[in-house]
This record gives structure tokens, C-alpha cells and sequence, in this order.
């Protein structure tokens, strides 16, 4: 079925040099992961210095993981809850005033089961402004969330999501239209 002994990770994959990510690893360990909770101007720093695009106003809690952070960009007023994980093997893409809730795992990358060398792949994940993914949410590789869509507790998104929609499930399923009061 497949033989791991043939498995290479493509050249260039992680997009730095091993030492510029076993270096992120380590910050993120050492300076990311024990800071006080109200600093989030020091965690967006850092992910900053390590190429990542965030916007203002971005809440980032200590405990978020990031794989690449050169591969992930975050829109203004913008949260990233505790114990979030942005599995960013390829891009990751979060718009504007959009919150991942606790817990939730986005993932743009995985391994191709069909073929003998079992080859990883990554395909962004684009999250657009207005969303709102609850606790524990997956979302899977090459991944398109529309506008404005709220993707309930403990989710799995494998497929693209319409703008301005209510989804639940696994796999995530529109059950009605997001309305807003204003």
C-alpha cells in the first residue's frame, strides 16, 4: 500500500530553511507560548519578525500554534483563540474582523494515501472576512469559507463554504442564512 522509506518532502516545502524553523519553534516555545495573556502586541510582533501578515487590533492567545508563520496572514480585528492550531503548510488565509474560536485546527496540508511514496501536499485555506468558526472546528486543505459564514461547534470543513451562511456538522452542511441585525 505504501512505503515509507520512499517518502521525500518536496524541496522547498516549508518555505524557510530548516533553521528558520527549528528557530521559530524554539520562539515560539521559549516566548510565544509563556506569555501573559494581555500581550497580544508581543505576539503579533513575533509572528511579524517571522514574515507572518497581521493586521490591527489582532488578538492572538499564547497558546495558538503556528507551523510557518511566513504562510499565514490574519486581517484586521481579527481573534485567534486558545489552542488554535494554524497548520500552515500551506497558506492560511484569515480575512478581516473573523474569529477561530478555541480549539479549532486549521490544516492545509496532508499526505496523498493513493500512491506508493505516500507525497504531502498543501493547498491554501482561505477564511473571509465576517466569519466565525466555533470551538473545535477542522478545517481541511484548499478550503474556502465565504463571507460572513458561521461554522458551528465541533465542525469539519472538507468542502467550500457559501458567504453569509449558517453551517454545522461533519461534514459541514448549510442549514440556513446568517442573519444580522444591525
Amino acid at each position: 500500500m505504501q512505503d515509507l522509506s520512499k517518502y521525500k518532502t518536496p524541496i522547498n516545502f516549508r518555505g524557510k530553511s530548516k533553521f528558520i524553523v527549528q528557530l521559530w519553534w524554539v520562539i515560539q516555545a521559549v516566548f510565544v507560548k509563556p506569555s501573559p495573556q494581555l500581550m497580544y502586541g508581543w505576539r503579533r510582533c513575533l509572528l511579524r519578525l517571522f514574515g507572518a501578515q497581521i493586521g490591527k487590533n489582532v488578538i492572538i492567545r499564547p497558546s495558538v500554534s503556528v507551523t510557518y508563520p511566513w504562510k499565514v496572514k490574519i486581517g484586521d480585528n481579527s481573534w485567534i483563540g486558545d489552542d488554535v492550531v494554524l497548520y500552515s503548510l500551506g497558506e492560511i488565509f484569515i480575512g478581516n474582523n473573523t474569529v477561530v474560536s478555541q480549539k479549532s485546527y486549521i490544516c492545509t496540508g496532508s499526505h496523498d494515501y493513493s500512491k506508493i511514496d505516500f507525497p504531502i501536499y498543501a493547498k491554501k485555506i482561505i477564511i473571509e472576512d465576517e466569519c466565525w468558526l466555533a470551538t473545535d472546528v477542522y478545517v481541511g486543505p484548499g478550503v474556502t469559507i465565504g463571507k460572513g459564514t458561521v461554522v458551528g461547534a465541533r465542525s469539519s470543513v472538507f468542502k467550500n463554504l457559501p458567504k453569509g451562511k449558517i453551517c454545522i456538522g461533519s461534514p459541514a452542511k448549510v442549514i440556513k442564512r446568517r442573519n444580522i441585525e444591525y
